[in-house]
């Protein structure tokens, strides 16, 4: 069987007396889309944030095609490196973003940093269409873009640099129900296209099944439930999973 394009190994991370994080193991196949699911304070954004290398885990490893990223590594090129392996989407793009730069900027910026020679503003209308954006939102400032596009050009921003594994922290709980789903088809299209995995980090069941293969399920720290993201909606397995289920909103009439 081919290598995981991502492995995470046996993750535990403490903060005082708090562990956040206790003996987190799992996999990401090369164009997978795994779904880490949870409450806050479950550590689903704390395990998040050592694959980033944002924070550094107690115990436990972290590889990306078979690079180590819990080894520390010195140089401008080994750090652009490793920035290109994993990038983030975040809950808020408002906040994400630069307010002082526009759209076509932002990803300007982004390529002259990691890409200086090839032809920026033919990838940035690549980008920007592979969005959904055109000529008119690359001019604007993020406060003239609404909500979903913004987040657009945060998914724009992290693609620029062709990532192995792509991290949506929350990436459409801010984002009213409509935009929601429009967000959660842009990116099963993307993932389609462009093959990069997705690490989907979410409070929410409800919005995993367009998005996820498989899901893992977090509670205080310690994953409780792993299986195929169809198998898990459908028969959870765990008190804990079935209680997330439940409290996914439906419409009326319907149990």
């Amino acid at each position: 069987m081919a290598e995981p394009l991502l492995e995470v190994s046996a993750l535990s991370k403490a903060y005082g007396s708090l562990q956040a994080v206790r003996d987190v193991s799992f996999t990401l196949a090369e164009g997978g889309s795994l779904g880490v699911v949870g409450e806050s304070g479950s550590g689903k954004t704390t395990t998040a944030r050592i694959v980033l290398g944002l924070e550094q885990a107690d115990t436990g490893h972290v590889t990306v095609r078979g690079h180590d990223r819990s080894i520390r590594r010195r140089g401008r090129a080994e750090r652009l490196r490793r920035a290109r392996e994993v990038q983030i989407v975040f809950q808020d793009p408002f906040l994400s973003l630069d307010p002082r730069l526009s759209a076509g900027v932002v990803l300007h910026e982004t390529l002259k940093l990691h890409f200086p020679d090839i032809d920026h503003a033919r990838r940035i209308a690549q980008l920007l269409g592979q969005v959904g954006l055109g000529e008119r939102e690359a001019a604007a400032l993020p406060r003239h873009l609404s909500g979903g596009q913004r987040q657009r050009v945060a998914i724009a921003r992290a693609l620029a640099v062709e990532p192995s594994v792509l991290v949506l922290d929350e990436a459409v709980a801010a984002l009213d129900v409509c935009v929601q789903a429009q967000i959660l088809n842009l990116l099963a299209d993307l993932r389609e296209q462009t093959g990069t995995a997705f690490l989907f980090i979410t409070h929410d069941l409800g919005v995993v099944s367009q998005v996820t293969d498989h899901l893992v399920v977090m509670r205080h720290g310690e994953i409780v439930e792993r299986g195929p993201t169809a198998r898990v909606l459908t028969e959870p397995r765990h008190a804990y999973t079935q209680l997330l289920l439940a409290s996914v909103p439906r419409p009326a009439g319907i149990t």
